[in-house]
């Protein structure tokens, strides 16, 4: 359960730095509702990675977290806010995604 708990952290994660992105895209009351969900989300995405902290080894928690918001976070800059898109950068996502699945095989 843990586990679950630690990637819905994790897509949290993503969901604060893409509200922070479209934050400094917007103006007016639309970039006070954008700073609001980034407020939001962080505060989940904190609460939940402290909850699988409980039962989960703190660093490999917060690799694993770090990870899922880095790899969620370059996809959702590539899919919405047009960033480039290269054959390192993917390579290098790919390898990020391998040892976020490695760390969590060799966990307890």
């Amino acid at each position: 359960m843990s586990w679950i708990i630690l990637i819905i952290a994790g897509l949290f994660e993503v969901a604060f730095a893409s509200c922070l992105g479209k934050v400094k895209e917007t103006s007016g009351t639309e970039m006070y509702c954008w700073f609001a969900g980034f407020l939001v989300s962080l505060t989940i995405s904190m609460l939940l990675l402290i909850k699988a902290t409980q039962t989960l080894p703190i660093g490999t928690a917060y690799a694993v977290w770090t990870g899922i918001g880095a790899v969620g976070t370059v996809l959702m800059g590539i899919f919405f806010f047009k960033d480039p898109v290269s054959f390192w950068r993917i390579f290098f996502i790919f390898t990020l995604i391998a040892s976020i699945v490695g760390l969590k095989s060799v966990s307890h």
